[in-house]
């Protein structure tokens, strides 16, 4: 059945592995193509992904996420949202095509003449070669730095610049889960468990956001999928462990 829920990251998720199928106007002889940018409809988006599962068969668990909005703009915030809070490939995938495609979009109203004579962004240069020597260099270095007597003193700083470097990189990674886990995302999801062939034909009950334009869905199915469940955050509602 399908709802509007948020998604969070639950304290008691356990790793799982299943079977990801996404959906977005990127996948090949899916989305609608124009000069104006990339188009996909929710009732196409789950209409592909419902023959997956009815080629599927057997018993099991199916899950989708699906960000679905009628302008670019509320699109993005919702793929940057969820992508922010379940960073799978696909959505953050999308999300940077997405964005790449709306600034082509403003390139493409530029001047013509100022985008023929400007120059390019500065980027890191990065060739074989180029990689070669500064590895080497480095080893070179390193080598150096094995080869110079330490003093006592100097080992004792080592120590304490390490146990200070870890306690930082301790607090850091404790206050990233604590970001992660206050981070939140509106989307709407799909859950069905037991017959797959019957998931199939639910998924297409009551789209919702019908008559959206720009639609990134992503579906997960397993045998159990328990523990995914977990980030969709509905009051009152129990989740099966």
């Amino acid at each position: 059945m399908w709802r509007k829920a948020t998604l969070r990251i639950a304290d008691d998720m356990a790793p799982l592995s299943c079977a990801i199928v996404p959906a977005h106007p990127w996948v090949y002889g899916l989305g609608q193509m124009t000069d104006s940018g990339n188009y996909l409809s929710p009732a196409n988006a789950l209409g592909y992904l419902a023959k997956k599962l009815a080629g599927s068969g057997g018993q099991g668990e199916a899950i989708v996420f699906m960000i679905a909005e009628n302008t670019h703009d509320a699109f993005m915030s919702g793929l940057n949202s969820l992508a922010a809070v379940f960073p799978a490939p696909a959505f953050t995938q999308v999300s940077r095509m997405a964005q790449a495609a709306a600034e082509l979009s403003t390139v493409k109203m530029q001047l013509p003449g100022k985008a023929a004579t400007a120059l390019p962004a500065a980027i890191p240069l990065s060739v074989p070669t180029n990689r070669a020597a500064v590895n080497a260099q480095r080893v070179a270095a390193a080598q150096m730095a094995a080869a110079v007597g330490t003093s006592v003193t100097e080992l004792q700083a080592q120590v304490t610049g390490f146990i200070q470097a870890r306690a930082g990189m301790l607090t850091a990674i404790s206050d990233g889960l604590a970001a992660l886990k206050g981070a939140s995302a509106d989307a709407w999801v799909f859950t069905h468990s037991g017959d797959i062939a019957t998931a199939a034909v639910e998924l297409l009950k009551n789209i919702p956001q019908a008559t959206a334009v720009h639609t990134a869905a992503m579906m997960f199915t397993g045998d159990t999928l328990g523990d995914l469940e977990k980030m969709i955050d509905e009051p009152g509602r129990i989740t099966r462990s």
